[in-house]
């Protein structure tokens, strides 16, 4: 397994996915569930998403999202 030694990995929560693909929260929980999205749980066991495999979800389903400022 590979170490990242660079930046930090950016983790999102579900809320700010749900806001990106423009869903309820709980939809992006039953897409992790369902193994359409990986997530990594808390110590406190909430789900958080790695930013890039979120947008490259987003990438291959066609929404367009600019950069935030």
């Amino acid at each position: 397994m590979a170490v990242n030694r660079g930046e930090p990995e950016v983790l999102l929560t579900p809320a700010e996915v749900a806001s990106l693909f423009r869903v309820d929260p709980k939809t992006v929980t039953r897409w992790a569930k369902a193994g359409k999205l990986s997530s990594i749980r808390t110590l406190g066991g909430h789900r958080r998403y790695r930013e890039a495999e979120v947008k490259g979800l987003l990438a291959d389903s066609g929404v367009n999202i600019g950069e935030e400022n």
